[in-house]
């Protein structure tokens, strides 16, 4: 008797443990603060590319705010950089959505769509140049006046995965565009 109610109490526990993680995590809020934003040719009157590496010529800017231009030093010895950004137009998400170019359904999780749970873009660009707190690139996707969250240096050693898989269901899904060579040729 003394063994099962130890092990009720220990459940209950355990129970009330796992509920209590559950809600804290459900109440717990990530926030982001922009470090800049896009300025691009892009307005919601204009076509956004489905992604910017697949329109090398499209010049923009990304204008960083406050203090942030003194996280810039050595990022100019890289070509190309990872832009994380605040899709800050879209107001809803769906669990399916239909990717131009196909007429089937996929999870959310399985594209690019940026009707997305948490709005975050992601754009492959070529870094251009850097100018005080601008960098200049080549490749944009993003609507002017979009927030940035974050850019990082890419790394083909760890940034690259040449996957069958990966590219039969891009295909599959429409996203492949046969015009788009392997890596992208800039001027």
């Amino acid at each position: 008797m003394f063994k099962r109610l130890y092990f009720y109490i220990i459940s209950v526990i355990m129970l009330f443990t796992i509920s209590c993680k559950e809600e804290e995590l459900k109440s717990n809020q990530i926030i982001y603060n922009p470090i800049g934003y896009y300025k691009t040719d892009y307005n919601t009157k204009t076509e956004v590319p489905r992604q910017g590496i697949l329109v090398p010529e499209k010049k923009a800017r990304i204008v960083l705010i406050e203090n942030y231009g003194e996280a810039l030093p050595d990022l100019d010895k890289f070509e190309y950089i990872w832009v994380l950004y605040h899709m800050n137009l879209v107001k809803d998400w769906e669990p399916f959505v239909n990717p131009p170019g196909t007429e089937h359904f996929f999870g959310t999780f399985a594209t690019r769509s940026p009707r997305r749970p948490n709005a975050i873009g992601m754009a492959l660009t070529k870094l251009d140049s850097i100018k005080s707190d601008t960098l200049y690139i080549s490749g944009a996707d993003a609507f002017n006046g979009t927030p940035i969250i974050d850019v990082k240096p890419y790394l083909p050693s760890v940034d690259y995965v040449k996957s069958l898989q990966n590219e039969l269901m891009e295909k599959e899904m429409g996203h492949h565009d046969e015009k788009m060579v392997k890596t992208p040729v800039y001027k």
